[in-house]
């Protein structure tokens, strides 16, 4: 019984963070060549939320992008979208959703608190990655272009996860 309860919570957040992250992806604005979201907030939110289950609706979300349902930034779908500029940091929001999961399995605010950040660094590790690769761009150009003018939103967006975690976990 406890086990069906257990899917069951798993099946219904899994929903409601991917329609959390499909909304914040529509709240943007647009840089080029990757825009700022709100997406990684609902993607720290649903390793918070979720533990090691968070990657479960990020994943879901990433693939549903890529069958064509129109959930990425803006309205945007399709494998197009994840060859593109943005595609790295959509697929480093699995392992970023896995790691805040993973760190929010313990109860110290300071590894919680390094789990919120090494989930952000890793989605931009992925990101750049990719960002460089896709756009012929030197490491330290996709840096320039596809961290620094995120930064500081970045930063905002941690310490609104964990002041939201600290409600809901």
């Amino acid at each position: 019984m406890v086990d069906m309860i257990h899917r069951a919570r798993i099946l219904a957040y899994s929903g409601t963070f991917i329609a959390l992250i499909a909304a914040g992806s529509w709240i943007s604005i647009p840089l080029p060549p990757v825009p700022l979201t709100l997406q990684t907030l609902f993607v720290l939110l649903s390793g918070i939320v979720m533990k090691r289950y968070g990657a479960i609706p990020v994943a879901l979300y990433v693939l549903l992008g890529a069958a064509g349902l129109p959930v990425y930034h803006n309205g945007t779908a399709g494998l197009g979208v994840l060859l593109g500029p943005t595609g790295g940091f959509l697929i480093g929001f699995i392992p970023a959703a896995l790691v805040a999961g993973l760190a929010y399995e313990h109860k110290s605010p300071a590894a919680r608190i390094a789990g919120l950040i090494a989930a952000t660094v890793l989605t931009y590790a992925f990101g750049v990655a990719w960002l460089a690769c896709s756009a012929s761009l030197s490491l330290y150009q996709a840096i320039l272009v596809g961290v620094a003018p995120f930064a500081v939103g970045e930063v905002v967006k941690v310490a609104a996860a964990y002041t939201i975690g600290k409600r809901v976990a």
